[in-house]
């Protein structure tokens, strides 16, 4: 006799430095996670096929987007969202530089924005290239990667705004390096 499958899973991951613990269908995304059964709906379910963004989240550190990312892969991992990025009350200094810059329009995709150019600032810091970095052998020097309007653009692209907000969110980004 074959054992009935289980379509579900308890998880424990951590959403903005406190651990969640689950009861989970094994096909949920991580996207719905957060917005539907833990009430954090700062990422925004755009396409649902990820292709615009708006759903991305740093997990451990980089960038995913969440409507692609099973819940059931974070199990024991670190995810942060965009309401999990300010400190004590202070909003986090990529946060201030989009409110500086005017970097958004309706506000549709500012989350996923806001949390691709956190995970942008930080590849950058390790000296990651980019499609457009002139010299990928070159090293990069003690501040990393240098990170010019090109640069900001191509490492953004996966994050569209229908606004057309683009050049306030470069410029954003670029001020808060």
């Amino acid at each position: 006799m074959i054992p009935e499958a289980t379509h579900t899973s308890h998880i424990v991951v951590t959403i903005n430095g406190r651990p969640e613990s689950v009861e989970i269908d094994n096909r949920m995304s991580l996207l719905d996670l957060l917005r539907e059964r833990l009430d954090l709906t700062g990422s925004k379910k755009g396409c649902d096929h990820g292709q615009c963004g708006a759903c991305t989240l740093l997990i451990d550190g980089r960038r995913e987007l969440g409507c692609l990312t099973l819940a059931v892969a974070a199990e024991g991992r670190e995810v942060t969202t965009v309401e999990g990025l300010a400190e004590e009350g202070d909003l986090h200094p990529v946060q201030r530089a989009f409110i500086e810059r005017d970097a958004f329009q309706c506000g549709y995709c500012t989350p996923g924005q806001i949390c691709s150019a956190v995970g942008v600032l930080d590849e950058a810091a390790k000296g990651w290239p980019s499609r457009v970095t002139a010299d990928v052998a070159a090293p990069a020097g003690p501040a990393g990667a240098e990170l010019d309007a090109a640069e900001v653009r191509e490492r953004m692209s996966g994050n569209l705004c229908r606004c057309a907000a683009y050049s306030n969110i470069v410029a954003a980004v670029l001020d808060a390096r």
